[in-house]
């Protein structure tokens, strides 16, 4: 039971949204941003994967299965496969993916904890500056997403199969013109 009466019984963030619409609105229009902008060499499934690793990293379970499921549905993985990827199997990644989500560990850490090492791995390996910047955003935003979600107590289904059948709608519906029901 969430720790204040959210009038609504929506899960995770959606009952939050649904609680003050007026955060709702620039909250969504971020994750729109981060998420979905077709305006970034990232794909939606790999910028996903990162707010699915870093909310992982936080135990947000619903957040880590919302996302987790939009990047399975993008980049056709199973739940398996990406409870693998979140669990540190990344042989299927590319070295700039796998060096990506360092980046977006070390965030969720602190913002101090991302080093020139970091930097200079994720160069190596194939990522422009966009892409670092891009990684070290979402993974900061998911810090506080996650936060909100877990700081009030919000519920989530438990069966994950919940949000893979839903993800094709939430990909569809993207995160500014999403209905709150």
């Amino acid at each position: 039971m969430p720790y204040i009466d959210l009038q609504n019984e929506l899960p995770g963030i959606r009952g939050l949204m649904a609680y003050s619409p007026a955060t709702a609105k620039p909250l969504n229009e971020l994750a729109e941003i981060l998420l979905r902008n077709d305006e970034n060499s990232l794909s939606r499934g790999e910028r996903e994967l990162i707010a699915t690793y870093v909310s992982y990293k936080n135990d947000c379970f619903f957040c880590q299965n919302v996302h987790g499921a939009l990047a399975g549905y993008y980049l056709r993985l199973g739940i398996a496969e990406i409870d693998a990827i979140k669990a540190g199997e990344r042989r299927q990644l590319s070295r700039k993916m796998q060096a990506l989500l360092q980046i977006a560990a070390a965030v969720q850490q602190g913002g101090k904890s991302v080093t020139p090492s970091n930097i200079e791995a994720a160069r190596k390996a194939g990522a422009s500056d966009r892409e670092i910047h891009d990684t070290v955003l979402i993974a900061a935003a998911f810090c506080m997403y996650n936060r909100y979600v877990d700081g009030l107590a919000t519920w989530a289904p438990q069966d994950r199969q919940f949000y893979v059948e839903r993800a094709p709608q939430r990909a569809a519906e993207g995160y500014i013109n999403t209905p709150l029901k």
